[in-house]
């Protein structure tokens, strides 16, 4: 897909050591079933849930009913979930070193082992053995591929895994369904995961918490001194704190504490700068800004300190900050304590290149710079536009390059920010779903996962809908745009051109499955940004269409264009428009505008 060099690389199955011979266990024969699944009667909440899961989905698959047995082995070909039930096939069998997440897939004479750490690794286990063994997906909340097959029967397995990242947050509206989460190994805050799916990362405040910390309605009367001084006056108008003050740390310290012990689930907790800048100016924090070369420097202290206070009554709890936008670069002297999460946000780049390229050179340098000092690091990484959700967004060839240089430089969880305000962003399941395997494994060929995941999703229409996404691709190259994450849509690429012969994909697309209702309507919602686009330049792409004497290839109204795109819009619950904007009030006055 997307016409770019292939790089060979081997089925994950392969790259993780499994091995395969003949058969070595057989689970259903005909429909029926031939393997027992054996949980201990005494496991733990994810492990008995492990074991249901792998029940129902073998069912699905087989149309065989698979009974679950307790500590004893029966007389028969078993299949083990969790550590305890596997010590019946290997007394020596452990889990160390394989953390929370770690996987064991293993066959021993006709038995099959699926085991972890604690609390996920298990799940991870019965996922990847249904995903890489039986081939199931689990493309949305709402739409999978589970196969048919009445016999089943496994040749010789040995694989162990452990994931690289430790978290891992596809961050689109659809992926925060807890049950497409736990099935793609996402782990996340905002995943909605509870005890029997292995829970997840819990933060204190999530990001921009200087001022639920400090709030100014509470403090800047009595203590101006505690917040930004900017050209000689204190501030709290698009401000920060005073990091230097060691009074306001003091209390803001306190206010933390509070905050964890009464959120003792919380293993992260976020003192964080706002979401702008204005740091503060004064002469104690200028001076160590200049020596540290960096205001990140001054942060890192701030931040140190405030982790160093705490961990005696948390010392479970690690502490995050940003380094974003004037806290990029990474300081000259300090490094980030042992329990310091350093969060370095992708923000200002270009998304139509790999971050490795010259083009985003200014990031690449300070990942660099901050692998080299952070045992730590995390990522916030942006994949949609946030501008305009239904924009075509041609990202997705660099989605795999940029999680594997992530990876290659020392980050240890990866936070994919997308459309999280909404369904029906464009190709919103496509992004979440490869993301979350990237993230599980980042060695993975991202463009091979974007092609699976089309051609499993939408069919017959797959040809079709990868060659609309190889015009929008090829024409965001060609043209020289930025391609950031707050797009206008006026960019070049989205030239009547190019959209006019995206869309004589995605009608032939929607032409190929128009006899199958459920795939049809996945096109049509594919072919939303494009009527979106039309819409709101309507005028412009009129002028376009006569100035080359072009065939027009919407409805000859923008009221017909918008009728068509409200209706498919509302059947997938779009809610929003943008990250900040609600309804379709934009596309409303764009059609005022057209005057039709």
């Amino acid at each position: 897909m997307l016409g770019r060099r292939r790089i060979s690389c081997a089925f994950v199955v392969v790259a993780l050591c499994a091995t395969f011979a003949l058969s070595a266990v057989t689970i259903s024969q005909d429909g029926q079933a031939k393997a027992i699944i054996v949980v201990a009667a005494d496991a733990p909440e994810p492990e008995q849930h492990a074991a249901k899961e792998l029940a129902g989905f073998l069912g699905q698959i087989t149309g065989a009913t698979f009974e679950l047995a307790g500590q004893e082995k029966p007389n028969a070909s078993c299949i083990f979930v969790g550590p305890a039930a596997a010590k019946q096939a290997d007394k020596q069998f452990s889990t160390n070193g394989r953390g929370a997440e770690g996987i064991a897939i293993r066959t021993i004479d006709d038995d099959l082992i699926l085991a972890g750490g604690y609390p996920r690794g298990t799940l991870y286990a019965v996922y990847t053995f249904l995903e890489d063994q039986l081939s199931c997906r689990w493309w949305s909340s709402t739409e999978s591929t589970i196969p048919k097959k009445p016999t089943v029967s496994v040749g010789e397995i040995n694989l162990k895994y452990v994931p690289p990242l430790e978290y891992r947050s596809a961050f689109w509206f659809d992926a925060f369904d807890g049950d497409w989460a736990v099935r793609n190994k996402c782990n996340g805050q905002s995943h909605r995961l509870d005890a029997k799916q292995g829970g997840k990362h819990i933060y204190e405040g999530f990001v921009h918490t200087f001022y639920p910390l400090i709030p100014p309605e509470k403090y800047f009367a009595q203590h101006p001194e505690w917040f930004s001084e900017i050209d000689g006056k204190r501030s709290t108008d698009h401000a920060q704190l005073c990091l230097t003050n060691e009074e306001m740390r003091k209390e803001l310290v306190q206010n933390l504490k509070e905050r964890l012990r009464n959120n003792p689930a919380a293993t992260i907790a976020s003192v964080s700068q706002n979401d702008w800048h204005g740091n503060c100016q004064c002469k104690n924090c200028a001076a160590i800004e200049k020596e540290e070369g960096s205001p990140a420097g001054l942060m890192l202290r701030f931040v140190n300190a405030v982790a160093a206070d705490i961990e005696p009554e948390f010392p479970n709890v690690a502490v995050s900050t940003l380094a974003y936008q004037y806290t990029r670069k990474p300081p000259a002297i300090t490094k980030p304590r042992h329990n310091v999460i350093v969060q370095l946000c992708s923000i200002e780049c270009s998304f139509c290149r790999p971050l490795a390229d010259e083009r985003n050179k200014a990031f690449g340098d300070d990942i660099i710079g901050w692998s080299k000092i952070s045992d730590r690091l995390y990522i916030w990484d942006y994949t949609t536009n946030f501008r305009h959700y239904l924009l075509p967004h041609p990202n997705l060839r660099v989605l795999g390059p940029n999680v594997k240089f992530f990876a290659d430089h020392n980050v240890k969880g990866i936070f994919e920010q997308g459309a999280y305000t909404t369904n029906g962003a464009e190709m919103a399941e496509l992004r979440a779903w490869v993301l979350a395997k990237l993230l599980w494994d980042p060695t993975r060929d991202g463009e091979k996962l974007a092609n699976e995941f089309i051609e499993g999703y939408y069919g017959p229409a797959a040809a079709e809908i990868k060659a609309y996404l190889e015009v929008t691709h090829d024409a965001v190259e060609q043209s020289g745009d930025w391609l950031g994450c707050f797009e206008n849509n006026t960019a070049k690429f989205l030239s009547f051109d190019t959209l006019s012969r995206g869309w004589q994909h995605l009608k032939a697309a929607e032409a190929t499955v128009q006899n199958d209702p459920m795939l049809q309507f996945r096109v049509q919602v594919a072919e939303l940004p494009v009527m979106y686009t039309f819409v709101m330049r309507w005028n412009d792409m009129r002028e376009a269409a006569k100035a080359t004497n072009a065939d027009w290839p919407m409805p000859q109204t923008a009221k017909e264009t918008y009728d068509q795109f409200v209706t498919i819009a509302k059947k997938k619950n779009v809610t929003q428009l943008s990250e900040g904007r609600q309804g379709v009030g934009e596309m409303e006055k764009a059609v005022e505008r057209a005057g039709l």
